[in-house]
């Protein structure tokens, strides 16, 4: 039997929707997957193309309380110690890790073991899981450029961009066709797991401040966390605007291919979605990331002419009706932003991210 490719991806779509790309990508080439996960992984994970997934504890120290941290620290090692048994039941070709605290555990088991590693850090700022794992791991690819000092870990470094899923590229098949005079505007705002509560309020305050003209043509699909779903949707209710309002979206990206402007933080697949699928947009990083990585992550796009960004903390109504105002009563304006987001797209990622997998020494095993 030949030996699977490991990918360890967190319980967040920002972890797994690139993980997910490659999987796709390496089935392709007739080579078997595992996924190993956390416990939070199910709302995602339930169609991810995996052979098999596995589920290895973990946790991050997120509190200062000696009893949190312990408590970490036991679930951390049971989880490493549950990993080491995985690796060498199973001895895959590679481990490939996409960030996050929960691929700490088996990115370390496989190191561990021996087992030829990859990381893959979708932000243009390293986070601190890659950090803790870069130096130890055989190569790493970055979704976006990123220098780093230290030589050691630059030579490891080879630019792929972030993968996207399939549904991501066959959204990115439709051109942009702006909205004209007269005709539905369609508006998608999402938050991701992070920060998603901003929009509930700022979004509807805004669209309330919106021309009539630009209000009666207006059609929202909207993310919006379990608590506040029922106040937006009455908010929009009231406002006599449709709106499509739920926590999650499983066809969301059909949902960006069909919108004329997005309305969103600046997660790294995010930003690679969008741009891969080229959609004016109006990007709001989120502003307690630790490392400002969406800033990051945002700058690009921003400095191709792609998206509008702007500050949580500079977002007011006014402005962000301004904005949607502007793009909808310009055409050659929202165009001109669509193909500037294209033109940074790099749908290619998930088989650049392969070649880069496959052609570790071990990899062979898993043909």
């Amino acid at each position: 039997m030949s030996a699977p490719i490991l990918l360890c991806a967190g319980g967040t779509g920002g972890h797994l929707f690139p993980a997910e790309a490659l999987a796709h990508e390496l089935h392709a080439r007739g080579l078997k997957v595992h996924l190993v996960t956390d416990e939070r992984a199910g709302r995602y994970a339930g169609s991810f193309p995996a052979d098999e997934t596995h589920v290895v504890p973990s946790a991050t120290f997120g509190s200062k309380n000696p009893v949190a941290i312990l408590r970490s620290g036991l679930k951390l090692w049971g989880g490493y110690r549950q990993a080491i048994a995985l690796m060498k039941r199973l001895r895959p070709a590679v481990v490939v890790g996409f960030g996050g605290y929960p691929t700490v555990p088996p990115m370390m088991a496989a190191v561990q073991v021996g087992v030829p590693t990859v990381i893959h850090e979708q932000n243009a700022v390293m986070g601190r899981a890659n950090k803790f794992l870069a130096g130890r791991v055989a190569r790493i690819a970055a979704g976006i450029p990123q220098a780093h000092d230290d030589a050691t870990i630059a030579a490891k470094l080879a630019v792929t961009g972030n993968p996207v899923r399939p549904a991501v590229l066959e959204a990115a098949a439709l051109p942009y066709v702006p909205s004209a005079e007269g005709e539905p505007f369609h508006l998608v705002v999402f938050g991701g797991s992070q920060g998603a509560s901003f929009f509930s309020d700022a979004v509807p305050a805004a669209v309330k401040l919106l021309p009539a003209a630009v209000r009666a043509r207006l059609r929202i699909t909207q993310q919006a966390r379990a608590e506040d779903e029922d106040r937006v949707r009455a908010a929009y209710r009231e406002l006599g605007v449709p709106a499509d309002v739920s926590p999650f979206f499983q066809d969301m990206a059909s949902r960006i291919g069909a919108a004329h402007l997005v309305v969103s933080r600046a997660g790294a697949s995010t930003v690679s979605e969008l741009s891969v699928i080229g959609r004016p947009s109006v990007l709001v990083p989120y502003p307690y990331a630790l490392d400002h990585d969406q800033a990051a992550n945002a700058a690009r796009l921003e400095k191709a002419g792609g998206t509008i960004v702007s500050k949580q903390a500079d977002l007011s109504p006014e402005r962000l009706a301004g904005i949607v105002t502007l793009i909808a009563n310009d055409p050659n304006h929202a165009e001109i932003m669509a193909t500037a987001a294209k033109a940074q797209g790099i749908p290619h990622a998930a088989k650049l991210l392969a070649d880069l997998v496959t052609s570790l020494p071990s990899a062979s095993k898993s043909a």
